[in-house]
């Protein structure tokens, strides 16, 4: 996202074109959450993903950006554009500021200011992690107005069509301090996200790992066991997207226990015991 935006009515093809996805991302629907997005968009409401790291909320943007964009009910094209924040992250950073360069000072839009302009779906991931002025400054986003105001350049700019304000974060991870202020999640409608039953699971990994339906289906079973330890020390289960790098791992020859264990047990935790737990079940079920 390097490149600068045009100013408002005067956007090239190519500077959208950066932020559309050509090829269809694989996402297999768990629940009604397509539905529920579709009509979110064609309302203009704007939307909170929940759910736990690695359980496909950032998959699901890209496929529904995807699917709007070919669909009658968006506006021919659905740009996507993805903030992943932090705790660093700033209200500047997301509106833009302005930086000198040979020719003298110049404005350059964040990323926000450039979705609200080519009303692209802007997504900000984890948003939690930023400084809290970036929160309060998505609220006039978020109501009927969709303004955004840039207080260094004195303008107020009203999104475009197809803009729609998507965050997400993960309530079990983060800590009291760190929470989504009630101010904030109630300016949005909320879908949850958990990991997938067993055999929609196992549909997933056969598919983005390569691996047989039985490797498949025996990783998500490992998921699934994983999950259950939680109880016993574990902070948070093995999500899809461990279970995916396992397989691939998988399907290029390392033999499954280890690579459910570079893949499983280390990324989870560093604690020995623990580790011996999930090793127990990997054994259990590769044999």
């Amino acid at each position: 996202m390097s490149q600068s935006a045009h100013p408002r009515g005067h956007h090239t093809v190519h500077a959208v074109e950066e932020y559309i996805l050509d090829t269809e991302p694989y996402y297999l629907p768990i629940g009604d959450e397509v539905e529920l997005f579709e009509t979110a968009y064609e309302q203009r409401i704007p939307v909170l993903l929940k759910g736990p790291t690695g359980a496909g909320k950032t998959r699901f943007v890209e496929y529904m950006a995807y699917r709007l964009g070919r669909s009658g009910d968006g506006p021919g094209v659905s740009p996507l554009i993805t903030v992943a924040c932090h705790e660093d992250l700033t209200a500047s950073d997301l509106v833009g500021r302005y930086l000198l360069d040979v020719d003298g000072t110049r404005w350059v839009d964040g990323p926000l200011t450039r979705a609200v302009k080519i009303g692209a779906i802007c997504y900000l991931d984890e948003v939690v992690e930023a400084r809290k002025d970036t929160t309060v400054l998505i609220h006039p986003l978020t109501d009927y107005r969709r303004l955004l105001p840039i207080e260094k350049l004195g303008q107020v700019i009203e999104a475009a069509e197809g803009f729609l304000l998507v965050i997400s974060y993960n309530p079990g991870y983060q800590s009291a301090l760190k929470d989504l202020k009630h101010s904030t999640r109630q300016r949005f409608i909320a879908i949850e996200f958990g990991y997938p039953p067993k055999d929609q699971e196992a549909e997933i990994i056969a598919h983005e790992a390569g691996v047989d339906k039985t490797t498949a289906t025996d990783l998500a079973k490992l998921g699934e066991k994983v999950r259950n330890l939680r109880e016993h020390g574990l902070s948070e289960g093995a999500s899809t997207r461990l279970l995916i790098y396992a397989g691939r791992l998988i399907a290029k020859g390392v033999a499954p226990r280890r690579a459910c264990q570079v893949a499983v047990t280390w990324a989870l935790t560093d604690d020995a015991e623990v580790q011996r737990s999930i090793e127990e079940v990997v054994t259990s079920i590769f044999e």
